[in-house]
């Protein structure tokens, strides 16, 4: 045995998440996270942060890191003992193990404990564990605070679209007439009705996601840009911009740059009438509840919804006049998340091997 090295089972311990249906949330302050985001809020909380929270199905070994005190769902395995072991550090360390490998071999992936006794890890002094997190989460608050500025933007976009097609308090509204508290001649229509259908490109698997590439790919993880490909066929450039609607997660991605889509249930979503704007579209999308649909094929329920469109489309072109440079700044702070991650990721092994000392 190498003294330097101790099993991954002394290292940290795992447990299996809490059941929680979705009905059964109660709105308060903590996190109900689940294997690839938070799925929620709930009043009541089964962990005390800060800890960490890995997927049992499909997402072993991708994990998250939460702060706050938070309940994990029962699709996940969470760290129940870090045995010492700097949290921060702890989850550095394990993004450099792949720990789908130590999956039973059941239908459903869990630890294999007998083949975690058997994994070495670098046994690493508090001190520098404390250093090296110091070091990565630097990265990782930058980050961090791109997203917020990323939040704000969106929010101030969606602002707008409330103020204008929700509360109907736009340029003009004054010498409208109101039928029923809605704009005359303003029309609903089904979501279905009004989208063109994208002929399919060829799908990047998550395993052949490029850290560099020509071209980004987006997929229904939380973070828009998900990798990179330089598969010039699976690439959609026209039309442009597109929405990517994660079928399982509810998400909604407005994309405003030439990218290849991921093959995990994204669903494309572009406007058959050229006249109807893209980001007047994802707003409108976004005001649309699906939460109490079922958990799978949101995208055949997001269609038979309905949207409200103006008689007067040149509102709708003003909208995308003022909105559209708030997307442009959105997507370079993408960007740049990217590269922080990239160098990120190109540092994390270095520093955890001592090839870079601290």
């Amino acid at each position: 045995m190498n003294s330097t090295e101790i099993s991954l089972e002394d290292f940290v311990s795992f447990q299996r998440g809490f059941d929680l249906p979705k009905k059964d949330f109660i709105e308060g302050d903590y996190p109900v996270v689940g294997s690839t985001s938070i799925l929620g809020y709930h009043n009541v909380y089964k962990v005390k942060g800060p800890g960490l929270v890995t997927g049992r199905s499909g997402t072993l070994g991708n994990f998250q890191y939460i702060v706050s005190d938070f309940w994990p769902h029962n699709t996940t395995l969470w760290v129940k003992n870090f045995k010492g072991n700097n949290s921060r550090f702890v989850y550095y360390y394990l993004l450099t193990i792949n720990l789908a490998k130590f999956n039973s071999g059941g239908a459903v992936p869990t630890l294999n404990r007998n083949l975690i006794k058997n994994y070495r890890v670098a046994k690493i002094s508090i001190e520098k564990q404390i250093k090296i997190a110091a070091i990565l989460s630097a990265y990782d608050d930058y980050i961090e605070n791109n997203l917020k500025r990323i939040k704000l933007l969106e929010d101030s976009a969606q602002m707008i679209y409330q103020e204008w097609f929700v509360k109907f308090r736009f340029p003009g509204y004054e010498n409208k007439k109101f039928v029923n508290g809605i704009p005359e001649k303003w029309e609903k229509k089904t979501v279905d009705s009004i989208l063109l259908t994208i002929k399919r490109r060829p799908k990047i698997h998550a395993s052949e996601y490029l850290s560099t590439g020509d071209y980004p790919v987006i997929d229904q993880g939380d973070s828009v840009i998900a990798g990179y490909t330089n598969l010039e066929e699976a690439i959609y450039a026209d039309p442009l911009p597109l929405i990517v609607f994660g079928d399982h997660t509810r998400r909604l991605k407005y994309i405003n740059f030439p990218f290849a889509c991921g093959a995990d249930g994204t669903q494309l979503i572009y406007p058959a009438d050229k006249r109807i704007g893209l980001g007047f579209l994802y707003h409108s999308l976004l005001e649309i509840d699906l939460s109490n649909y079922a958990y799978a094929r949101h995208f055949k329920f997001l269609k038979q919804e309905s949207i409200l469109l103006p008689d007067n489309l040149q509102i709708v072109e003003y909208f995308e006049k003022i909105t559209n440079p708030i997307y442009d700044k959105i997507y370079i702070l993408h960007k740049l998340n990217s590269k922080l991650k990239q160098a990120r990721d190109l540092l994390l092994p270095k520093l955890m091997t001592g090839e870079i000392e601290v």
